[in-house]
Parts: structure tokens; sequence; C-alpha cells
């Protein structure tokens, strides 16, 4: 049964704070010609604005791939949690999923730990939108 209520759903505040976020950010005003400093010109300018480090880039490259991943993982625990309050998965099924997503999960622990990152450090920071992950 679908429910039109918005109070119905499970993260209606949530969406309320990406949506009220999200109208802020768009009305920002853009820049005008003369706010922009002109964009530096050859290889140095272009290095300036990259900020590389190269003693960093493999932790930075693996931050990246972990924050996708945890994305992805919560994506599909929630889908899980919906898929079972709806009765859509026999028992085995729900022991097998939720099993998946305990190993999955100790995996991303594991894997921060090695590269020195908290499962806070995958958790984006998006401006005037908020975090990628929830709190």
């Amino acid at each position: 049964m679908v429910t039109s209520n918005p109070s119905d759903r499970p993260h209606a505040d949530r969406l309320s704070e990406v949506s009220e976020a999200a109208a802020r950010a768009f009305s920002l005003l853009p820049a005008g010609p003369d706010d922009v400093a002109p964009p530096p010109t050859g290889r140095l300018g272009a290095a300036r604005r990259l900020h590389t480090d190269p003693d960093t880039v493999e932790r930075d490259l693996v931050r990246l791939v972990l924050t996708i991943v945890e994305l992805l993982r919560q994506l599909m625990e929630r889908q899980a949690l919906h898929r079972v309050d709806q009765g859509d998965l026999s028992e085995e099924q729900e022991e097998r999923l939720g099993l998946t997503l305990m190993i999955l999960h100790d995996r991303m622990t594991e894997l921060c730990d090695r590269y020195g990152l908290t499962m806070e450090d995958l958790n984006l920071d998006l401006g005037p939108l908020g975090t990628l992950l929830p709190p």
C-alpha cells in the first residue's frame, strides 16, 4: 500500500532539510564577470587549482571510493529494510541479506582502519546541501 501523506514517510524531516538546502543553494546569485579572477594560464596555474599532494593521493582516492561504496551500502540497507517491512522476502532471504550487509559493513570498517580513515571521514560536505550521508 502506498501512502501519500508526507508525515507517513520515515525520512520526511531529512527530505525537507535537503529541499530547503537546495532552495537556498539555487537562490544564490551567480558571480558577475568583475567578481571572478581570470583563470591562470600555463601548467603552474592548473596545479594551483588542483591542490594535489603526491603523498596523500592514494589515501584520497581510497576515501572517495569508500565514500561511494558506503553510500551504495546504505541505499541497499534501506531497500532491504523496506522489502522486509513489505514482507517481500522469506526468512532465509532476510537472514542472508542481513548477514551480507553486516559483512560489508565490517569490511568497510577494516578498509577504513587500513587507510587511517573513520566512517565519519567518508561523509562528504556538500556545502549548502549538507552532508552526503545521513547522520
